[in-house]
């Protein structure tokens, strides 16, 4: 290939039911790519390009499987022209003999100077047909790696005899777990490739740097998503009609399960924004048992598990310049105060300290008529604020870390129970939630001015803590 114009171009290599089809799906990011326990299934190449701003930057070949080794290796072995041309040769003197039929099709995109990305199932042991296609792809001269396919929690004792048989034909080697490969695994892989062929290390540095340019991208993105549902939250709010006093209390209860409908709503959508950001179109990857975002966002395990303590919210909220309390707006217009008596403990007044059931505000005010409007909202809580952007957090950690080869629902658990807080918002320095208070309180007051000076740093605070997640082993809820 040449290192200036050509993209880079990688067949991926095995015995069928190898894993071949979750390496690509995995490294193209890509869930379109069709995989299957049936062995076979594959049976002609298929590319996957990798695109990053509407350009090509890498392409992946999914290919059959090999079906004959042993007498490809021969006919390899006995052919004594050019070795140059040696897979032109064998695609043209096999091309119309049905017993090579998947052996001359995965042998294509080699013929044309694609890389080898050899897969192999490290959970079995090493066998001779194994060798036989070590060898095949060390006779064709192209640059190699060994991708030894370890599925988690499987059995890894032939892992040893792998390496050392993948050691004398390969110009490297890696152990990838296709199902559970991270951001940062991936980009481990991309690097390795860099080493398999100098002629290569050019153009495949700027497929790195493209790729972590995108993914900057992405984490910038996401953080745009979760300020804009807070932003969205916060000028949420319902409101309804009342012509019958005695019916107050009812309108207000309907009024408040609208609002927690509404607000979880939106929070469903800026999820599937996020989901889209990472490139998860078709499959949806079952969340682990014990995930947080399994619990309903009103409920009272999100918001003992999520938020800030009580007193980390009234400091945020008293340095940051916000008021604990939010008025209560009561214009009753000829309406004896006798009516609101039914509302009880219903009204939520919206302190800092409250919880769940004072997430939002009540204004109930007196029409000409002589009805009464009701509205619940916009959000006058804090903690519903913390917790939406510890839960976007927390999806964001999912998304970004779900392999895109995983078809199964049954995702591993790594989640420890927690006692105490264990969101991302309550381990913030006090100027991070200081900087989150002026937002909160700049966007309730409409003030666009303030709200736009402060919402740099905001997303700058956001995309550091997703960098930090996506660079990082670190299990979330």
């Amino acid at each position: 290939m040449t290192t200036d114009t050509r993209i880079p171009a990688f067949a991926v290599l095995g015995h069928p039911n190898e894993g071949k089809s979750s390496v690509v799906s995995t490294l193209a990011e890509d869930d379109r790519v069709p995989i299957s326990p049936i062995p076979g299934e594959t049976r002609k190449c298929r590319e996957y390009p990798v695109m990053v701003d509407g350009k090509e930057i890498i392409r992946f070949i999914d290919t059959p499987g090999f079906q004959q080794p042993r007498q490809t290796l021969r006919w390899m072995q006995a052919y004594t022209e050019d070795t140059q041309r040696i897979i032109d040769a064998f695609i043209a003197g096999h091309a119309h003999d049905p017993d090579f039929e998947d052996d001359c099709e995965l042998s294509k995109p080699l013929a044309q100077g694609a890389g080898i990305i050899y897969v192999v199932d490290g959970s079995r042991p090493l066998r001779n047909t194994d060798v036989d296609e070590m060898e095949i792809l060390r006779m064709t001269g192209l640059p190699r790696m060994a991708v030894i396919n370890i599925k988690e929690k499987e059995e890894t004792s032939f892992l040893n005899d792998w390496r050392s048989e993948a050691l004398r034909h390969f110009n490297t080697i890696r152990i990838f777990d296709a199902h559970q490969a991270t951001y940062v695994e991936r980009m481990d892989l991309l690097e390795s490739l860099k080493r398999i062929d100098p002629a290569w290390q050019p153009a495949l540095a700027r497929v790195i740097s493209a790729f972590q340019q995108d993914w900057e991208q992405r984490l910038k993105d996401t953080a745009a998503v979760i300020l804009e549902l807070i932003d969205a939250v916060l000028g949420h709010g319902v409101q309804k009609t009342c012509r019958d006093p005695d019916q107050i209390k009812a309108v207000s209860k309907q009024l408040f399960d609208q609002f927690q409908e509404d607000i979880s709503r939106m929070e469903g959508s800026a999820h599937q924004k996020i989901r889209k950001r990472f490139k998860h179109n078709i499959f949806h990857r079952a969340l682990p048992a014990r995930s947080i975002l399994n619990e309903d966002l009103f409920s009272e395990k999100s918001w003992r598990v999520l938020g800030m303590t009580r007193w980390q919210l009234a400091a945020a909220a008293g340095a940051g310049g916000g008021a604990l309390g939010a008025k209560i707006d009561l214009a009753l217009a000829g309406h004896s105060l006798g009516v609101f008596t039914a509302l009880g403990g219903l009204i939520g007044v919206g302190s800092a300290l409250m919880g769940a059931r004072e997430a939002a505000s009540i204004s109930v005010k007196g029409l000409p008529i002589g009805s009464v409007r009701i509205r619940v909202g916009a959000a006058k809580n804090d903690q519903l604020l913390y917790i939406l952007i510890d839960r976007g957090l927390v999806y964001a950690s999912h998304a970004m870390n779900w392999a895109h080869s995983r078809r199964d629902q049954t995702p591993s658990e790594k989640i420890k129970a927690s006692t105490g807080k264990a969101g991302f918002t309550s381990q913030w320095e006090l100027s991070h939630k200081k900087l989150f208070a002026r937002y909160f309180q700049a966007a309730r007051k409409k003030d666009a001015l303030k709200k736009e000076q402060i919402r740099p740093d905001a997303l700058r605070l956001l995309t550091d803590i997703l960098q930090k997640i996506s660079t990082s082993a670190q299990t979330v809820l």
